[in-house]
């Protein structure tokens, strides 16, 4: 009897182990959801739940994923939709007038009807160029809301290197076709990148709601100064560029100052949003000095090439890796235990910690995160600690009670918390 006893005691602690270690969560990333489940085994098995839709459902999908914003329609406001569908008509109406006109130039010009028809389409094909890089562009709309200065940059490199392709075209003029739509590539994706930064770049400093006014006065610069500078290029043209040789020596003078006045301007922009490296920068000198920097104080201490470097001080958190090569099976009931009323996992490696966001989180959910992860780091330094999950715990209950002050703080300097612009990374839901 007793025999018994123990034969279904101890099956009944398999049948635990085995229900413990089945876990399973949904990961959403690059607007595609995937199932991974852990077997009792250890595998990791993957379901990607989009395969069960109908085939036109996919087609629409990807449709409203590439020229929809994220969220659609619930993330807009009503209206959206049908000015979506006139400024499409508009854009249509206005390409299609624009090959026209350019056909009439060309024959203005005095160009007879058989070349300039030829000479017409390799013009239109040119400018075609130019709205496939933008397509191209625009996938990447959640990274430009996450890093804007890096974008902008980026953006203008691009633009200067589609000029300086056009500039280049006269030495090969029987390859014209190819460079010049290159260059108009190059372009595209550069006139997208700059687009879309622009308002973020506003919103910095805008301070009393006066977003419009900043924009349109920034437009009217931007235009006066264009007319002025298309002025000075008429000048050099007819004087020391009037050679492919002084285009060669000014042309690369003039992207060097374009590019620096580019950076110095990002330098100089406050953006209160939160992203990795921001919120890394925050918390780093937080912990450090107690005090919490404004987005003015920051600004200069933004990497703007390589926005992902690890921040000792704040804890060398990576955010946004896939949650099955972040976490072995072993070690998530523990971690589920220790952060189990948070929308965010930590699991510390030897070089750094990841950070998980659940699919909802918030920035405050992040920042949580990223002061559990900086006090665990400072902790470790002065401390003997038997395993990662006793630093972990100590650490969460530090976070907790300095918490909410740190916060109103935080938006009291400006900051917004209520987003965390993560980019493309990715997230769970149980």
């Amino acid at each position: 009897m007793d025999l018994l006893k123990k034969i279904k005691k101890k099956n009944m602690k398999e049948h635990d182990k085995q229900s413990e270690m089945q876990v399973s969560w949904i990961e959403n990333s690059d607007s595609v959801s995937r199932h991974f489940q852990f077997e009792p085994d250890g595998r990791l098995s993957v379901k990607v739940l989009d395969d069960a839709r109908p085939v036109h459902q996919r087609v629409v999908e990807s449709f409203l994923n590439k020229f929809f914003p994220s969220g659609y329609p619930y993330s807009v406001n009503e209206g959206y939709l049908r000015y979506t569908q006139f400024r499409a008509l508009q854009h249509f109406s206005s390409a299609t007038l624009s090959v026209l006109s350019t056909q009439s130039l060309l024959f203005a010009a005095g160009l007879r009807p058989t070349p300039a028809q030829a000479t017409a389409v390799s013009w239109i094909l040119k400018d075609g160029m130019q709205h496939v890089g933008k397509l191209i562009c625009s996938n990447l709309g959640a990274r430009m809301d996450s890093e804007p200065k890096r974008w902008r940059i980026f953006a203008d490199v691009l633009y200067d290197l589609g000029t300086g392709l056009e500039v280049l075209s006269p030495l090969c003029p029987h390859l014209f076709l190819e460079i010049a739509g290159l260059g108009n590539f190059a372009k595209g994706m550069a006139v997208v990148a700059a687009r879309a930064t622009r308002l973020p770049i506003y919103s910095s400093f805008a301070k009393e709601g006066n977003l419009s006014d900043l924009f349109a006065k920034g437009e009217a610069i931007s235009t006066l100064f264009n007319v002025v500078g298309i002025g000075a290029g008429i000048q050099l043209a007819s004087t020391v560029c009037s050679s492919m040789q002084g285009k060669l020596v000014v042309g690369p003078l003039l992207s060097i100052v374009h590019i620096y006045c580019v950076v110095e301007e990002m330098r100089a922009t406050p953006v209160n949003t939160l992203n990795p490296q921001r919120m890394a920068l925050i918390v780093a000198d937080f912990v450090k000095t107690g005090k919490i920097s404004s987005p003015a104080d920051l600004r200069y201490q933004e990497n703007l090439l390589l926005p992902g470097r690890l921040i000792k001080d704040a804890g060398n958190v990576k955010v946004g890796r896939a949650f099955h090569k972040v976490v072995k099976p072993s070690r998530l009931p523990e971690l589920k235990e220790i952060f189990s009323e948070e929308r965010f996992l930590l699991n510390r490696g030897n070089k750094w910690t990841d950070m998980i966001l659940e699919r909802n989180a918030t920035g405050e959910d992040a920042l949580r995160g990223w002061l559990v992860a900086a006090y665990a780091e400072s902790m470790d330094k002065y401390s003997y600690y038997e395993s990662n999950a006793s630093v972990l715990q100590d650490a969460y209950e530090r976070m907790n009670s300095i918490f909410t002050p740190f916060l109103s703080e935080l938006q009291a300097k400006g900051w917004h918390t209520d987003r965390f612009l993560d980019g493309t990374g990715s997230r769970f839901a149980w």
